[in-house]
């Protein structure tokens, strides 16, 4: 790939279907996205318009039907399944909608999960560090369930910093929380690119997509500029 070197995600008419008995749906028609390292980017588009879809191959949790994908130059497309899990663990750090908290386990046990499938070794005063940057320290004992929506999902996004990841994949990370608790999550992710992280948000919020570098619109698996 050639490109300037400050271009972690390249991707080149992608493509993303599915079979459906003997019929095929295409969710992602031709993607073509490039996004810059330490870029605030939002995705917008209402529900199936293959957005999700779309911030799933980016983070590797899926792969394309078509196309060619880079990340930091190189091509994802010819990566293994082991190769493919461990950039997801090592690049990739995932903020979502619901949280996907372990409800019995306490918040130390959820921000740590990651731990167990790194080759990184990250300290516990770095742990604890990160739990006190987010107002979590006193709860590093306290059961998941036991939190409010705006307290996991602080917990969500210590979970995803913890292998000190490049770029941070949240999608819908305000969908399950009130307007003064969404606007402090949007506040935390805007300082984690500031601190030299690239940030993808996937939502059909215009505020949310407002705190954003920029904004690409996404309409029956198409990207555009403007809507």
């Amino acid at each position: 790939m050639k490109s300037e070197s400050n271009v972690i995600i390249k991707m080149d008419n992608i493509q993303k279907s599915v079979m459906i008995g003997k019929r095929k749906l295409e969710i992602l028609k031709g993607i073509n996205l490039e996004v810059k390292k330490g870029e605030m980017l939002a995705i917008m588009g209402a529900s199936g318009c293959g957005k999700s879809t779309l911030l799933n191959l980016i983070g590797c949790l899926d792969v394309a039907t078509g196309g060619k994908y880079w990340l930091n130059e190189t091509l994802v497309n010819k990566r293994s399944q082991k190769q493919l899990a461990n950039l997801r663990n090592q690049v990739f750090g995932y903020v979502i909608q619901d949280f996907a908290l372990i409800l019995d386990g306490t918040v130390w046990d959820n921000i740590t999960i990651p731990l167990d499938y790194s080759k990184k070794k990250i300290k516990k005063e770095e742990i604890m560090g990160l739990l006190t940057s987010f107002g979590l320290e006193k709860m590093k004992k306290t059961k998941v369930s036991l939190l409010s929506g705006g307290e996991k999902q602080r917990v969500a996004i210590v979970r995803a910093l913890i292998n000190r990841p490049d770029i941070i994949l949240a999608d819908e990370p305000t969908g399950a929380l009130d307007s003064k608790t969404g606007e402090v999550v949007m506040s935390i992710l805007r300082n984690i690119c500031s601190s030299g992280k690239t940030v993808l948000v996937v939502t059909h919020d215009k505020e949310v997509a407002k705190k954003c570098d920029r904004i690409l619109y996404m309409k029956d698996g198409e990207l555009f500029l403007k809507v």
